[in-house]
């Protein structure tokens, strides 16, 4: 019986990405929105990451950081948003099944890469804040950097053991994805085979890997609030929560919308209302990453507006 199973499997070649709509009359309304969208989630990332090149105050452990967060933002949606742009009007909408594995290992890898450096910066916050005095000697370059690397090496690690678990799915005659891009979910939704082992690895180790860092965040941050309110000025306070407040703000929109999607049984996932959440963590959240960062701080306003004076300077010349 299952040997007669096998051999009414077809083994697909390619993937048919039927995106967030299949209604014609909102394809324009889509790239339209989505092209803006990615259009200023790259030129915004790309401000932060050449105003900490070129502006020496900003040579710091808190923005190398951030620099390092808008690179993997920018690589983040980079993975996903062209291709769907390109799909949108495309009248075969497909990707090869090597395409469609390249990239569940690219949108894993960069997801990781910002849930790792969102813990490593709350790490920063917590020794700028909790030991001021010790800042310079603990936060040095050479640790950000092997923070960086470590960062970049355990995602990879992360997203190879995903993606080589795909690898091992079986795929019917029916290839259609119910999806913008390819993720895991409505991979395996679409699977012959058992996608029980799939699903436990992503609610065991990618448990471990999201809620460890999650978990890392909020003792920080319990360690943070708790020496922010022995300052005894009202303008100290301010001045130390607004440098939590962006980082605060991005881990909840980050770390709740991922949490939605994933970490729940694949019989509970919705297509929908999952495209719609992925949205919010892959497109939305790393294109206000730069305004929310941008917006609340002072030293990067200054660079912004030193940097646009530089410029309108050397154009009147």
């Amino acid at each position: 019986m299952q040997e007669m199973e096998r051999t009414n499997w077809t083994s697909v070649s390619y993937f048919i990405l039927l995106g967030i709509s299949t209604q014609s009359e909102e394809q324009i309304p889509l790239f339209v929105l989505f092209l803006f969208m990615y259009i200023i989630n790259v030129s915004g990332n790309l401000v932060i990451i050449l105003l900490t090149i070129s502006t020496t105050r900003l040579h710091t452990p808190m923005y190398f950081l951030l620099s390092s967060l808008s690179l993997a933002d920018i690589g983040f949606t980079s993975t996903i948003v062209p291709n769907m742009l390109f799909n949108i009007f495309s009248d075969m909408k497909t990707i090869s099944y090597i395409g469609c594995l390249t990239q569940v290992y690219f949108f894993i890898s960069f997801a990781a890469m910002e849930n790792f450096l969102l813990a490593v910066m709350a790490y920063d916050r917590y020794v700028a804040i909790c030991h001021p005095f010790h800042y310079p000697v603990v936060l040095t370059r050479r640790l950000c950097a092997q923070m960086v690397v470590s960062c970049f090496m355990l995602s990879h690690v992360h997203s190879l053991l995903h993606t080589l678990l795909m690898t091992r799915l079986s795929f019917c005659s029916d290839n259609k994805i119910h999806h913008f891009f390819c993720d895991l979910y409505p991979l395996m939704k679409i699977s012959c085979s058992s996608a029980y082992i799939n699903t436990l690895v992503i609610q065991t180790e990618g448990v471990v890997i999201i809620n460890g860092a999650l978990t890392f965040i909020i003792i920080s941050y319990a360690y943070i609030i708790s020496a922010i309110l022995k300052v005894p000025s009202a303008i100290g306070k301010r001045k130390a929560f607004s440098t939590c407040g962006s980082h605060l703000t991005v881990v909840a929109i980050f770390y709740g919308t991922l949490t939605w999607v994933y970490f729940r049984p694949l019989s509970s996932y919705s297509v929908a209302m999952g495209r719609i959440m992925t949205v919010m963590y892959t497109v939305l959240t790393p294109m206000l990453n730069p305004f929310i960062y941008s917006l609340r701080n002072g030293d990067m306003k200054a660079a912004f507006r030193k940097c646009l004076t530089r410029i309108w300077y050397s154009s009147l010349k």
